[in-house]
């Protein structure tokens, strides 16, 4: 911790953690602003579903290969650059997206909004923990989970309404819009919470051996997959939300609100109550309620998916619930990974976010294709993801004091 947090920021902690949920949340707004104007742009730009399907999988992997960076630069040349820096390249690439007159350019375009957006995902994390001690820091993690939540809830309204109002270039324009408000935002507001005993000079050769080092640490590996890869359980449907959403389901693009308030709402619920037990509970007791969540839902939604037709009606509160589970144990978790390298949690936190986005990235460019068609194998899959969040709980528990 930053010891002179006291000094840095002398607005409310919820100030803070709005800000912080705004750079966080830019990577899955990313995704769910245009995910209703996927058959427009395939249409528009004469693209298969495979080739719409890498303007997601592009994104995810830019994302994943540039978290490996955010954090160990934000180690060596502090939060704030690296922070203002992602901004501005994405309102940049945003541009690029608008602009785009064939597939091939979108999907370059969205892997350079990709590997800029993680930049504020990655280092708000290290700024959390920099600027408050162990419990505090989950009560603002939670409350950043909770404001993060709003936007992607809100984020597939906005698309929808776009694009049947104006056309898909409105979306990206929109996302241009988000990126300046962001960049300005931290330019005058952001401090710096990198204390000057704690900065890392920033070397190739040195950085890839600590990489090497963490990656041969089973404990932060662990963790890190049991925080990351449930998270994955939620978002294949988010992912398959054009297919799962819009034939499965039925709703209409302007519809797709549904979906999202029901699984943003649950992340934003069990967030709430992460922070409201912060210091009340013992860490691997929350983080046991929130498996044992996850775990009876993704069952649920399989038998309903083996016996029922689908239907938003019970589809939805399902996922919701499991969502819910998720958020619930995700920030105590993820602060222990962190603390896994207290002198270097720009590094922890960006190889974090690596492990999770690379999951990510796989689950949208393999996993998905073979599973939206069918229900039954989504909820398989999402269980899937869940069982090896909880192996890798179940494995590193013992070893946590």
């Amino acid at each position: 911790m930053n010891p002179e947090a006291s000094s840095l920021w002398r607005a409310p902690r919820w100030a803070l953690a709005i800000m912080l949920a705004g750079l966080a949340m830019l990577g899955p707004f990313s995704i769910d602003t245009y995910l209703p104007a996927f058959s427009g742009i395939a249409a528009a730009l004469e693209a298969t579903p495979v080739q719409m399907q890498q303007t997601l999988s592009s994104y995810l992997l830019g994302f994943a290969v540039m978290n490996l960076f955010h954090g160990a630069l934000s180690d060596s040349f502090g939060r704030r650059p690296v922070v203002l820096w992602g901004m501005a390249v994405f309102t940049l690439a945003s541009v690029g997206c608008a602009l785009s007159g064939s597939i091939g350019q979108l999907v370059f375009w969205r892997t350079v909004q990709g590997m800029s957006a993680g930049a504020g995902m990655v280092v708000s994390r290290a700024i959390i923990r920099d600027m408050f001690a162990p419990s505090e820091a989950q009560r603002v993690m939670s409350q950043v989970t909770i404001f993060f939540g709003v936007a992607p809830a809100i984020a597939p309204m906005i698309g929808g309404f776009l694009f049947v109002h104006a056309d898909w270039h409105a979306i990206f324009w929109f996302l241009v819009a988000v990126g300046a408000v962001l960049f300005v935002a931290n330019w005058r507001l952001l401090p710096e919470t990198l204390h000057q005993d704690m900065v890392q000079p920033f070397r190739f050769r040195p950085l890839m051996r600590d990489y090497w080092r963490l990656c041969s640490n089973r404990r932060f590996i662990l963790l890190a997959l049991a925080s990351g890869i449930p998270f994955n359980g939620m978002f294949l449907y988010v992912l398959s939300a054009p297919v799962f959403v819009g034939e499965h389901l039925g709703l209409a693009p302007t519809q797709f609100f549904w979906f999202f308030c029901f699984a943003i709402g649950g992340i934003m619920g069990g967030a709430w109550l992460s922070g409201r037990l912060a210091g009340k509970i013992r860490p691997k007791q929350q983080i046991r309620r929130g498996f044992i969540i996850m775990f009876v839902f993704a069952s649920l939604n399989v038998l309903l998916n083996l016996l029922l037709p689908p239907h938003p009606f019970w589809a939805l509160p399902v996922i919701g619930a499991f969502s819910f589970g998720w958020a619930l144990m995700v920030p105590v978790v993820t602060l222990m990974v962190l603390d896994e390298v207290p002198e270097r949690r720009g590094m922890a936190s960006s190889l974090q976010a690596c492990i999770g986005s690379a999951a990510n990235a796989v689950v949208a460019g393999l996993v998905v294709p073979l599973l939206m068609h069918s229900t039954l194998a989504l909820a398989l899959g999402s269980m899937a993801m869940m069982a090896i969040g909880l192996s890798a709980w179940l494995a590193v528990k013992r070893e946590m004091a």
